[in-house]
């Protein structure tokens, strides 16, 4: 059990453009955890959720993308917030786990009893303050987020991992780990000896160059560490490694159709915990809001237009009269004209839609065609249709396309 005034710390992996790759159009513009859901940066909604965490210290930012491309996000947050948040970028691959170990001096600076670990392309309630004090009442020394179907097995009375399989090919129990764990700092001495061992193992290789040769295809770098492979899977069945379980949503976001799934996710968790972020309007001096909506300050949108639900615009977009819009993600200065119908679609950065035209796809998120999505600066011109289709940025439309792709 710890005290009240022991402090947290929270380290939030946000990855790097080569592990964006399913993400595109959209991650070629703007780095994957940066992209807007429910009118806010991805990873805003795990950041805003460890503001709720007694006693948290500071917010880690772990990746491999350039400072630069963080720099106005993190000096934002932190004074949105009132907490600091800082982003810490890897020189070169360490693994889930050994990224950790690798800024270990940094993550312990505040001397933190507890350090929270996130993966940014998951999409839950992030139930992070009950997971603390359940994480304490246990005593092990990492406690996991977990959701109905997956890889592990848990004590139904102690809640304590018995077993552990990351990405099982068969049925192994009804939960599955969320990518959100809090651990103790013994976290690191796991870390260290899995390290340790490696190199030890390595060493011993040398004692045959054939089988040398043999093993370097096979063996990691001794810094290479990876959270569940090397560490959650020993751990099992050691009273050492525990399970939250939360009954809300949980989803990964690997691709854009994920990333609109989640947006509404998201916006319906507004309607509950802030609901005025959500728009209002019935049509008389304003467009008439169905369901959940997230429309920025500086959009205009017409009056006679009808949108939602699950629609989320960005800055300055512009609405035309008659427009309608279902179960969709508008970008930064995108226009779509009068009349126009945009339905399970991204609209992407400065794009524009014609007058009479629509945007629309089926809604299955996890195919490849399940929803449309037009890149930056595309412009579909009037009175065309665009069904289920992929259209990369700077093209003009002027002929109706069903289930393509446009490079």
């Amino acid at each position: 059990m710890g005290s009240s005034d022991e402090k947290v710390v929270a380290v939030i992996m946000v990855g790097g453009p080569t592990k964006g790759t399913r993400f595109r159009p959209l991650s070629l513009n703007i780095p994957k955890p940066l992209f807007p859901l429910a009118g806010q940066p991805m990873v805003h909604h795990p950041i805003s959720a460890c503001k709720k965490i007694p006693n948290l210290a500071q917010i880690y930012l772990v990746g491999f993308y350039e400072e630069r491309e963080f720099a106005l996000y993190v000096s934002s947050i932190s004074n949105e917030l009132k907490v600091p948040v800082r982003y810490l970028r890897e020189d070169k691959p360490h693994g889930s786990a050994g990224c950790l170990y690798n800024f270990r001096d940094i993550i312990m600076e505040d001397s933190p009893s507890q350090i929270f670990l996130l993966n940014c392309d998951v999409c839950c309630s992030f139930p992070l303050p009950e997971m603390l004090e359940a994480h304490r009442k246990y005593g092990g020394m990492g406690t996991i987020l977990v959701s109905k179907f997956g890889e592990l097995v848990a004590d139904p009375v102690t809640n304590e991992v018995l077993h552990y399989t990351e990405r099982p090919e068969t049925f192994v129990s009804d939960r599955i780990n969320c990518g959100v764990y809090v651990f103790t700092p013994d976290i690191f001495a796991a870390i260290q000896d899995v390290s340790r061992h490696r190199k030890d193992s390595a060493n011993l290789r040398r004692v045959s160059s054939f089988e040398a040769l043999q093993s370097a295809t096979k063996s990691l770098p001794s810094d290479f560490v990876r959270l569940d492979q090397d560490i959650l899977t020993p751990l099992a069945g050691k009273k050492q490694l525990y399970t939250y379980e939360t009954m809300d949503f949980w989803e990964q976001i690997k691709t854009p159709g994920m990333s609109l799934k989640c947006s509404g996710l998201y916006l319906h968790q507004f309607s509950f915990t802030s609901p005025h972020l959500l728009a209002s309007g019935d049509g008389t001096k304003s467009a008439t809001i169905v369901g959940d909506v997230y429309i920025h300050p500086s959009a205009k949108i017409h009056p006679s237009s009808k949108i939602g639900p699950n629609v989320s615009i960005s800055a300055n977009a512009r609405v035309g009269a008659g427009a309608r819009l279902i179960n969709c993600i508008v970008l930064d200065d995108v226009e779509i004209k009068e009349n126009a119908v945009v339905i399970h679609s991204i609209v992407g950065w400065k794009s524009s839609i014609g007058k009479w035209s629509r945007v629309q796809a089926e809604g299955e998120y996890n195919a490849k065609l399940g929803i449309t999505i037009l890149g930056e600066s595309v412009t579909v011109e009037d009175e065309v249709v665009v069904i289920k289709s992929i259209v990369l940025p700077n093209k003009t439309l002027n002929v109706s396309v069903q289930e393509e792709i446009i490079l």
